[in-house]
């Protein structure tokens, strides 16, 4: 059985443990596209931050989709042109930034080029996962492609919709305090892990599933056309979503557990072997 659609996350999915897509996995993606598939690149990354791996795999060339911030925004790679797009209010952005002060957490939120902190000094955390010290700043604005600014109160400075609110901090302090942090906005707004490091905030019912189903079903395609590969809580409603959901070997434990297929990690090319049994790859 073919599949039309080929779905993945990025990190921890598409790329390795070094951020690259592997030889293997690249030539299998380009391999199927030149066999009709079509390719959608969904994360919580902004569209900055996922552009040069849809150029790396030609998306533009054979109608590639990119949803962004875990679905609150799809751009197709061909025109450019932004099919959805579903931000927070100002106001329910404030809040949450106004909120979120009295936690140890690092807000971060983009505008075009920028990505906005307090203090651009202040990025340390621990992921203790790992017994790894990061500097989170760094590492999300290289990951976006951002240029860095400051603002000491952020809740002040928002006066313009946000598509998310990232909170950074370390994996143990988050697994702690998520539920306080989310609180005041259950019902309101979605959250959820997107790391053991990462809390996001995203418009009310925003979700990797609800973005596809948005732009694909206008355009005839059915769940049984698709076939998801991810790795996080945050691909769990994509997973569900497709026909064919495919879990990494280094995937969560709750994405386990939903999954059809667990193929091999990042690391070791599970993307590629899995579409082996789809594609004459």
């Amino acid at each position: 059985m073919t599949k039309s659609l080929i779905i993945m996350d990025i990190d921890g999915t598409l790329t390795n443990s070094e951020k690259k897509i592997t030889p293997k996995t690249k030539e299998a993606l380009l391999a199927a596209q030149k066999q009709g598939a079509r390719l959608i690149l969904a994360s919580g990354r902004p569209v900055s931050g996922m552009q040069d791996f849809a150029k790396e795999l030609a998306m533009d060339k054979h109608h590639g989709l990119l949803v962004a911030y875990n679905g609150a925004m799809v751009v197709d790679c061909e025109s450019g042109d932004i099919l959805f797009n579903q931000a927070m209010t100002v106001e329910e952005g404030q809040a949450v930034l106004e909120h979120v002060k009295q936690f140890d957490v690092i807000p971060m939120i983009s505008k075009g080029d920028y990505m906005y902190v307090n203090d651009v000094y202040n990025n340390m955390i621990h992921w203790e996962k790992k017994n790894l010290d990061i500097n989170i700043i760094e590492y999300e604005s290289r990951g976006g492609k951002y240029l860095l600014a400051e603002k000491r109160d952020l809740a002040a400075f928002a006066d313009f919709p946000l598509n998310k609110i990232l909170l950074a901090g370390s994996s143990d302090y988050l697994a702690a305090h998520y539920k306080e942090i989310a609180a005041p906005f259950e019902g309101k707004l979605s959250s959820m892990f997107t790391a053991d490091f990462y809390y996001e905030f995203t418009a009310q019912g925003i979700d990797k599933a609800k973005a596809l189903d948005t732009v694909l079903a206008p355009l005839g395609y059915q769940p049984e056309d698709m076939i998801a590969f991810g790795d996080g809580q945050n691909d769990a409603s994509m997973l569900t979503y497709s026909g064919t959901a495919v879990a990494m070997a280094n995937a969560v434990q709750e994405l386990k557990d939903i999954a059809d297929i667990i193929t091999l990690s990042n690391d070791e090319d599970g993307i590629a072997e899995t579409l082996r049994d789809y594609f004459n790859i």
